[in-house]
């Protein structure tokens, strides 16, 4: 690399980090791994050390919300499991035990700083729903006005899902846009992005990440080492990418280096937030926090419609429907080869779709009414990805 591009380099990490010293607010994401013994157990030095950070910046005034794991880590060791269980229903019931564990330290923890622990458990559906979207991000803009410490987790006790370690990541980049945090700070047992094995003599930490293409030649499919989570690196970098589009600047390091990190020294790894357009709510909360409940195919001329002109989905264009969903769900948008180019919230049943598909509006609206003369996606409800 010139010298030049160093001296860039060099210049908009130093800007990116000053802007996380001087965040107005900031979600903190901390893993299992950085809150629990080796055996399970909620590890309380731990938890006063992250605390004393945290109270620090909520003293300079500085918002803070807290994304915390470590529910279901918590709950093994009081239900005598050995290792972190694989069927759901034993993650959710360690789940229900160890999440009033873990909010009984933050809560005892932060009132000894004068502070208020506030719980605040959502789920993904929380996410995909808007008028629950509406409402976390209403309830979480209270706590902060009130001078509350917010714990956000999910609701492990009612996933519907397999619980991944990794969500928790991903929820705290979505709670950073959806509150439109200045800075997310993503704290495990790895210190940083290295571009190699850090085991290995010859690996180095990756300081900056200003896009896709500084990480191209590293392997970030490597896992945590306790055995109290499942993901790894990848669920961060993945997490980082989503605040960054939404113009988050974000820190990757570890629990030891919170309160350097939160006070912008150079630890860890930073990702440098996007200069681009900030995506808005639906489309931040459509691209990364839905998944989709059926699939669309399209024709190529409405493949070309909605990913180059950004056009509604009509039902002219639609050849065929997969899946099961209501009006008002999250459905892909397919070419003919399967390949999702899109996601939108479908405006009919799945039922109603084959009645449809291959007509144009006015032929429905005529025909059927003047209520079918609607699309099937409309554009400000769709996001191409």
């Amino acid at each position: 690399m010139h010298s030049a591009e160093l001296e860039q380099t060099g210049s908009a990490e130093a800007a990116g980090r000053a802007a996380v010293a001087s965040a107005r607010r900031v979600v903190v994401k901390v893993g299992s791994s950085s809150l629990t013994t080796p055996d399970g157990r909620i590890d309380s030095g731990r938890i006063r050390d992250l605390v004393e950070v945290l109270a620090a910046r909520r003293t300079l005034g500085q918002e803070v919300i807290l994304v915390s794991s470590g529910a279901v880590a918590a709950g093994m060791t009081p239900l005598g499991m050995a290792r972190r269980p694989r069927d759901l229903a034993s993650q959710q019931a360690a789940a229900s035990v160890g999440q009033g564990l873990l909010l009984a330290a933050y809560t005892a923890e932060l009132a000894e700083r004068g502070l208020n622990a506030a719980q605040v458990l959502l789920t993904v559906e929380d996410m995909m729903r808007r008028v629950q979207h509406r409402n976390a991000q209403r309830t979480l803009r209270r706590l902060l006005d009130i001078g509350a410490v917010p714990v956000v987790n999910e609701n492990d006790t009612v996933a519907t899902h397999e619980l991944r370690f990794g969500d928790n990541d991903r929820l705290a980049a979505l709670v950073a846009h959806l509150m439109r945090a200045d800075a997310l700070i993503l704290l495990s047992d790895v210190d940083a992005l290295y571009d190699g094995n850090p085991s290995d003599p010859g690996s180095s930490v990756v300081s900056l990440v200003r896009g896709p293409g500084d990480l191209d030649g590293i392997d970030i499919g490597s896992s945590g080492r306790r055995g109290v989570g499942t993901g790894g690196m990848v669920t961060k970098v993945a997490s980082a990418r989503i605040a960054t589009e939404a113009g988050v600047h974000t820190m990757l390091t570890s629990a030891a280096n919170a309160r350097a990190a939160l006070a912008g020294e150079r630890v860890g790894t930073l990702f440098a937030a996007g200069g681009g357009r900030r995506p808005s709510a639906r489309q931040l909360w459509l691209a990364h926090a839905t998944a989709g409940r059926g699939s669309l195919v399209l024709d190529p001329g409405a493949v070309e419609a909605v990913a180059r002109e950004k056009a509604s989905l009509l039902p002219a264009g639609v050849v065929r429907v997969t899946g099961e969903f209501s009006a008002g769900d999250p459905v892909d948008l397919c070419d003919e080869q399967g390949v999702v180019i899109a996601r939108g919230l479908v405006n009919y049943d799945a039922a109603e779709v084959p009645d449809l598909m291959g007509r144009s509006t006015r032929w429905l609206a005529r025909e059927l009414g003047p209520s079918y003369e609607r699309e099937l996606v409309h554009r400000d409800d769709l996001v191409v990805l």
